[in-house]
């Protein structure tokens, strides 16, 4: 072939390349249709943590496909109130919610699996064996009998054990404490004298404040302190043993889900992961100075007796063997959290829990 042909030749196919790419671009335009969604939370906007984490979701799917994938992120109470939110996912009212799923649990306990359970994981371990140890499978593979699909979109880190009107020292003092308290870890306090309530997180303090309950817990300093509790409730327990690693979900109606192109559901799930990373990292920023400006204002801090987390403890082993007898789906769920608590904990107390304890000690020591 002579050097003329040759660039001829090359010209041509750099034209037909050029050609290629232009014509194929109406085809990319048409995986990202412009499609709008709505989502409910189960949270107030007051909270910037736990309802920013929907918020979070939106902004990155919006930024990703240029603004044609919208998701309009809807306060608890703006659709329906905040305890209904995966129930508009189900119906189809609303393609999404981002909520915790142990509000549900009356449904079926399996539903409180995929937030957090008494004595469970820490967010750490959670996050581990959700993402790893094939938790959101199992998790989903639930929530499809429901009509559902759902990924970890927060968490809240380790949660404090609530507000309370008046001291608790003993198990005997819990006896017709009538507590807001969320999802399964209510079922367990009953078995020790508790009269658990669900209160959605806007109507707790007034509940606190006219004496209808006596006491709450919520999330963390943080948040608590946005709603205002050691005003009406000023004893401030921890640590929520019910919650310590609590999952706040994005859940999604299964057939809306799928109908998105394949790129959309990724890029879901992409940001679900991101924002379950940014919840976790924005509490464990703020709640520092919350917990000083608490105990500044009046919060009288104390730790749970090791007599009511005993006696919790043992409660919480009593229900779980109940639940796993009669319900093949959270036997199976909660098993595979139950090995991996085991093996989760043996290694935390290792090099994590030794280097901890020795900067806190620096830090109380003044050192830091």
């Amino acid at each position: 072939m002579d050097r003329r042909s040759f660039i001829t030749r090359a010209g041509l196919g750099g034209v037909g390349a050029v050609a290629a790419t232009t014509l194929a671009a109406p085809a990319i335009a048409q995986t990202t249709p412009k499609i709008n969604w709505r989502l409910t939370s189960s949270f107030p906007k007051s909270l910037d943590t736990i309802y920013g984490g929907a918020e979070v979701i939106s902004k990155y799917v919006s930024d990703a496909t240029d603004g044609n994938f919208q998701i309009q992120v809807f306060a608890a109470g703006e659709i329906v109130p905040g305890l209904q939110a995966a129930d508009a996912a189900a119906a189809g009212t609303v393609e999404a919610c981002h909520t915790v799923s142990y509000y549900y649990w009356g449904k079926d306990p399996v539903w409180a699996l995929g937030a957090a359970v008494p004595f469970a994981l820490n967010a750490r371990g959670m996050n581990a064996w959700q993402y790893h140890g094939g938790g959101i499978d199992m998790f989903n593979e639930f929530l499809g009998t429901q009509g559902l699909i759902g990924f970890p979109g927060g968490n809240t880190g380790v949660q404090m054990g609530g507000w309370f009107r008046k001291e608790i020292k003993t198990v005997a003092d819990l006896q017709g404490l009538k507590m807001r308290i969320g999802g399964f870890a209510g079922k367990v306090m009953e078995r020790l004298g508790v009269v658990p309530q669900q209160i959605a997180g806007g109507d707790i303090y007034p509940s606190l404040e006219k004496g209808t309950i006596d006491a709450a817990e919520w999330v963390g300093p943080y948040d608590d302190e946005k709603l205002g509790f050691y005003k009406v409730a000023p004893y401030y327990y921890y640590p929520g043993w019910w919650e310590g690693g609590p999952t706040v979900h994005a859940i999604f109606n299964k057939a809306a889900f799928e109908g998105l192109p394949k790129a959309y559901q990724s890029l879901l799930r992409t940001a679900c992961q991101a924002a379950d990373a940014n919840m976790l990292q924005k509490y464990d920023f703020l709640n520092p100075s919350a917990i000083k400006r608490l105990v500044a204002g009046g919060a009288k801090l104390s730790p749970f007796s090791q007599e009511i987390l005993s006696a919790c403890f043992d409660a919480s082993n009593e229900v779980y063997a109940e639940m796993e007898a009669s319900n093949p789906t959270f036997k199976k769920i909660w098993g595979s959290i139950k090995a991996f608590r085991g093996e989760y904990f043996l290694n935390a107390q290792i090099a994590e829990y030794n280097y901890d304890t020795f900067m806190m000690i620096q830090q109380r020591n003044g050192k830091l």
